[in-house]
């Protein structure tokens, strides 16, 4: 653990540096720079000038937090190494984690250990990352912490968001597979979880960069979480970026509250993150939502968090939803956001019942009939895609407010491959088992042909075998004609 001089004037910096946090009574901040930041200043002034002034325009430097404080070790720490051992003759460490973040960050630091995020490098043993080092990748990647090698593909993608398991070599140099890393979840060597320069870039720390939408867009974003493209779609991403160009968004306040330093285009902060008139500023970004879209199966956050064993778990969806409908009360009437969550709820109704309950339960039917290697079957690319990138389109999409990815990036690929590709898949596997002469395969092929059936003449898919009933046509009728009616002037 680094040496803890901060903590005598750690309240005061927590004060300056996010004023948005409440705390009782502080002490006065150091009078000036340390001499070691001195120190450190006069050196990487000539080789580092990018950095130095980056840190010449924060806040640190205005409440005279330097290099030092930041970087300080001590004997012992797994990541200490002698810095110049000549001159300087100080042991510091590259990184600097959360566990050095909350000598005056305590709160914040506290917050974001309980969210997802700070969870987020446990992905390294998840499916995603099977397909990243196995599937897309190899072990050509070798370094002195992976001499038996790592695949490329995970380390600059997956490990680049999620975060690397941060392996420290002799002398304190860390291994190049896994630094440089900001991964949101990042494992770091002192044993803490996270990088709170994730988000806060070094080494300004900048309060409004972590506001923008583009600092969440690093990670957030592409055919599995299109959540930046989804908001820039969104009205709300549309207002933001009109609010921005007319210096109207106030992003470097120290207070930052809806409704009353801005009045248009809420960001991803506002929403998931910042102050209200009755909420403080939260690092926790998941007290706010009410479904966790992440896997196949919509499900309650708690759910999730009682997984991860986070203290979130006693705090239910509906007081998260609650706290979000606070955020839009700034801006919505309570009707209009009552009337939001039914037509929400309606699109996590439709994607489980209509696809993933019974595209899961085919799925888990057809393993049978499947070669045992993940991702060598095409039912597995198939099933993937719809639940990981078409079902979260969709329900991320409606989250949000984004109608076109909603419903062309969302149902429609959801519905076109369920039923171009999945359900025909399906019946090829089902053809193949009855035909072999393995007495398992063929039963199994007769479970899977049953539950398919079973699936296709259900309300939901019966349209597909052309069994609608005639009331159902009457109605469709109907609406075609009205529409003729009244649009087509031939």
């Amino acid at each position: 653990m680094k040496a803890t001089t901060l903590m005598q004037w750690a309240l005061s910096l927590s004060l300056l540096l996010l004023s948005t946090t409440s705390w009782g009574a502080v002490k006065a901040p150091p009078p000036e720079m340390s001499e070691e930041t001195k120190e450190c200043v006069t050196c990487h002034k000539k080789h580092n000038p990018g950095i130095t002034q980056q840190w010449g325009a924060s806040k640190h430097y205005r409440a005279n937090v330097g290099c030092y404080e930041c970087h300080q070790a001590d004997e012992g720490d797994k990541d200490a190494f002698m810095h110049d051992g000549k001159k300087v003759k100080k042991l510091i460490s590259i990184i600097v984690s959360p566990k050095d973040c909350a000598n005056c960050h305590e709160k914040e630091v506290k917050q974001n250990s309980e969210s997802h995020h700070v969870k987020a490098a446990r992905i390294l043993g998840s499916l995603d990352n099977l397909l990243a080092e196995v599937v897309e990748g190899n072990s050509a990647m070798i370094t002195e912490g992976f001499p038996e090698g790592n695949s490329a593909a995970a380390v600059n993608g997956c490990w680049q968001c999620h975060g690397s398991q941060v392996k420290v070599l002799e002398g304190g140099r860390l291994d190049p597979a896994t630094w440089p890393n900001t991964g949101i979840g990042r494992i770091n060597p002192d044993g803490s979880e996270g990088a709170c320069t994730a988000c806060h870039s070094r080494h300004m720390f900048s309060v409004a960069q972590a506001r923008e939408p583009d600092t969440c867009g690093k990670c957030h974003l592409g055919p599995d979480h299109p959540q930046k493209e989804i908001y820039e779609e969104s009205k709300h991403g549309i207002q933001f970026k009109a609010a921005n160009h007319a210096g109207k968004m106030n992003l470097d306040n120290p207070k930052w509250i809806a409704g009353e330093d801005y009045f248009t285009g809420p960001t991803c902060a506002t929403c998931h993150m910042s102050a209200t008139r009755k909420q403080g500023v939260n690092h926790n970004v998941g007290l706010r939502i009410s479904w966790n879209n992440r896997p196949p199966i919509s499900v309650r956050p708690e759910t999730t968090d009682k997984k991860m064993g986070s203290p979130s778990a006693s705090i239910g969806w509906e007081e998260r939803r609650d706290s979000m409908k606070d955020v839009c009360s700034a801006c919505h009437t309570e009707d209009y956001v009552d009337n939001f969550y039914i037509q929400y709820d309606g699109m996590i109704e439709l994607y489980v019942d209509k696809f993933a309950k019974p595209g899961l339960a085919l799925y888990k039917a057809s393993k049978p009939l499947l070669k045992p290697a993940k991702f060598s079957n095409k039912i597995d690319w198939i099933w993937f895609e719809l639940w990981h990138h078409e079902g979260r389109r969709a329900r991320m999409a409606t989250s949000m407010m984004a109608p076109d990815y909603t419903h062309w990036h969302g149902t429609y690929d959801l519905a076109k491959h369920f039923y171009t590709k999945y359900v025909p898949e399906l019946e090829k596997l089902i053809q193949k088992g009855e035909a072999s002469k393995d007495a398992k395969k063929q039963a199994a092929a007769k479970v899977l042909k049953a539950k398919l059936d079973e699936v296709l003449n259900s309300k939901n898919h019966m349209w597909y075998l052309d069994k609608m009933t005639d009331k159902q046509k009457a109605i469709r009728k109907a609406a075609t004609e009205e529409f003729k009616k009244k649009y087509d002037k031939k």
